[in-house]
């Protein structure tokens, strides 16, 4: 269903009752779409214009169609059926933006945070300049940061948006500088510690034919959180509603009365069908987590939200403090939706007629033409990745999931927690017993199906790497018996009560995890085990984990207090080695069982 036909019904009753003219509503309504702006003759000016604002959030420089069922979208049909539907890809992205704007004289683009980091090869290998260079091509006007937007710290993301190359790797093409983002990052949220200043632009405003409207961009408050503390140092993080309310104050001032704000914060609609009705009134149905709060506590001056993190779509309406609905929409990640809003922006007051919003998420299907700039790109860098890209690693028998698994516990969440313990259990490899591994973690799906010329079943280096893209060096510290078990109470409770994150567990590690209790009560502590004993809250275990968790990060204070710490492989090396140690063409590695985790629901 395209959204066309009924958005320009609400523009078209503000302009003839604005006229007085039954003859100017008829003139209107037989016009195309957009076409209301030019002026009807008889010296009538027309009263309003319709802006087109796509947006889109989290692509992870997915610049292929991610594999596998991390690429599906869901829909939900009338008799209940869901299909999933192979979505997304730069080349497809593309055609869908540009063919959405046709007929649209004013159309804006802007994107909700996370376009690079955690990105698989084709873009993380070259430190996402690739993602960069597709999105200028994609003609973004703005985007927000996110929080991988600090996964290499400040000074690589003022490199992203000011240009240079590399200043250790240097430039990548013989001859070619990077040119850096042609849209403004904004982080009105993110200030220096030691001036106060705003680290990259905090809004932009975006003006076409004396019709201006006002972005304003922020990350999650949370961001130190769930970014390594090098990405972050000497920043300070601020509160999203009270920022923007700031510096929506200070547009108004400037005669910019009509403000988008995008925020790199989300929620969980009731369904994670693309085409759930999340204004539908039944108990349990909506939107839940940190958005519906800070929608609630911004200003009725912004007009519309465009968000981003959680990886979920919406198009949801959440009442503004004056009680006023106001649109609040998410298209997924890794460009497999766009969202298409139609904002009414009233030439006289220059703002936008709120009550005629309009807004649809629409899918990036892969039955539509490439769009032959993008191709010719994603071959460019391919080339440059190939020696690295294409060198087998282990083979699968099938398909493992690990992004699309919807289970707390994941097949690819138990092979990466094995290969870490494997790879650093050795005494002087830090004699690890037991290995944890955040979910957030997980990139990706070891996808049988061949990606390349490998053949099915061979898993590349680039493979690997879109699942653990972040090289991560490897701890192994001491833990007590309590502090182990008081980190599993934390995936439920605290930081994590509203949307738990499930670490993933080596062998040997086994619990009950009872969904129907609330917070930490949910981890039944006495079927704790490791290799069939009790856990000993006096006892200490040498405990595996990636540097991010062994810092806290993920509100898992508990496995920050580790002491006697030893550094190991990174993440990619140990999951490469186990792959080869346990896979041959002729005996690939099959799909774990799981069980670790006993799930009561």
């Amino acid at each position: 269903m395209s959204a066309t036909p009924q958005k320009n019904r609400a523009s078209r009753r503000v302009l003839a009752a604005a006229a007085g003219l039954a003859t100017v509503g008829a003139l209107v309504a037989a016009m195309p779409a957009g076409a209301h702006d030019r002026g009807h003759g008889h010296g009538h000016k027309p009263r309003t214009v319709d802006v087109q604002l796509l947006s889109f959030n989290d692509l992870h420089g997915n610049l292929e169609p991610p594999a596998g069922s991390a690429g599906n979208v869901s829909k939900t049909h009338p008799d209940g059926t869901v299909e999933a539907i192979p979505a997304g890809g730069v080349e497809y992205l593309a055609t869908s933006l540009r063919t959405a704007r046709k007929g649209s004289p004013y159309s804006v683009t802007a994107a909700g945070g996370d376009m690079v980091g955690a990105s698989p090869l084709l873009s993380g290998l070259f430190h996402d300049e690739p993602t960069i260079e597709a999105l200028n091509k994609l003609k973004l006007d703005v985007s927000a940061v996110g929080n991988h937007e600090f996964d290499e710290g400040a000074a690589e993301l003022a490199r992203l948006q000011n240009g240079g190359c590399h200043p250790v790797e240097g430039c990548y093409e013989k001859g070619k500088k990077f040119k850096g983002a042609d849209f403004p990052y904004l982080a009105a949220n993110v200030t220096k510690e030691k001036t106060g200043k705003p680290l990259l632009k905090p809004y932009t405003i975006w003006k076409k034919n004396g019709v201006k409207i006002g972005f304003i961009g922020v990350t999650l408050e949370g961001t130190p959180d769930i970014v390594t503390a090098n990405g972050v140092k000497g920043l300070k993080f601020h509160d999203e509603a009270e920022t923007i309310n700031k510096y929506a104050k200070e547009l108004d001032r400037k005669g910019v009365k009509s403000i988008v704000a995008l925020i790199h914060e989300g929620g969980a609609p009731a369904s994670t069908s693309y085409n759930y009705d999340c204004d539908s009134p039944g108990a349990g149905d909506g939107i839940s987590g940190p958005i519906v709060d800070i929608a609630k506590g911004i200003t009725p001056k912004v007009d519309a939200l465009v968000t981003g993190h959680t990886h979920q779509a919406y198009v949801c309406t959440v009442p503004d403090p004056a009680g006023q609905p106001r649109m609040v929409t998410s298209a997924a990640s890794f460009g497999k939706l766009y969202t298409d809003t139609t904002l009414t922006y009233d030439l006289r007051t220059k703002d936008i007629v709120r009550t005629s919003v309009q807004s649809a998420n629409h899918v990036v299907t892969r039955d539509q033409p490439k769009a032959t700039d993008m191709t010719r790109l994603i071959d460019r860098w391919n080339k440059l990745a190939a020696p690295i890209a294409n060198r087998p690693q282990g083979w699968i028998s099938a398909d493992i999931n690990g992004r699309g698994s919807t289970a707390p516990e994941k097949p690819l969440g138990n092979v990466i927690a094995d290969a870490q313990l494997e790879g650093l259990a050795p005494a002087d490899k830090g004699g690890a017993e037991v290995a944890f591994m955040n979910p957030g973690g997980i990139r990706g799906d070891l996808v049988h199906k061949a990606s390349g010329s490998e053949g099915d079943g061979v898993v590349t280096y680039g493979e690997a790497f879109t699942v653990q893209p972040f090289t991560n060096m490897m701890n192994v510290v001491d833990l007590t018996g309590a502090q182990l078990v008081t980190a599993l109470q934390q995936q439920v409770s605290g930081a994590n009560a509203a949307a738990p994150k499930i670490l993933q567990v080596s062998r040997g590690l086994t619990y009950t995890l009872d969904l129907k209790k609330t917070g930490a009560a949910r981890v039944v502590t006495d079927s704790i085990k490791l290799n069939g004993a009790a856990i000993d809250p006096a006892r200490t275990y040498r405990v595996a984990m990636n540097e991010f968790l062994a810092g806290g990060g993920d509100g898992f204070p508990a496995l920050g207090q580790g002491t006697n710490k030893l550094v190991g492989a990174s993440d990619l090396d140990l999951f490469n080695a186990y792959l080869a140690a346990h896979s041959t063409a002729a005996a690939p590695l099959t799909p774990p069982a799981t069980g670790r985790i006993t799930v009561v629901q």
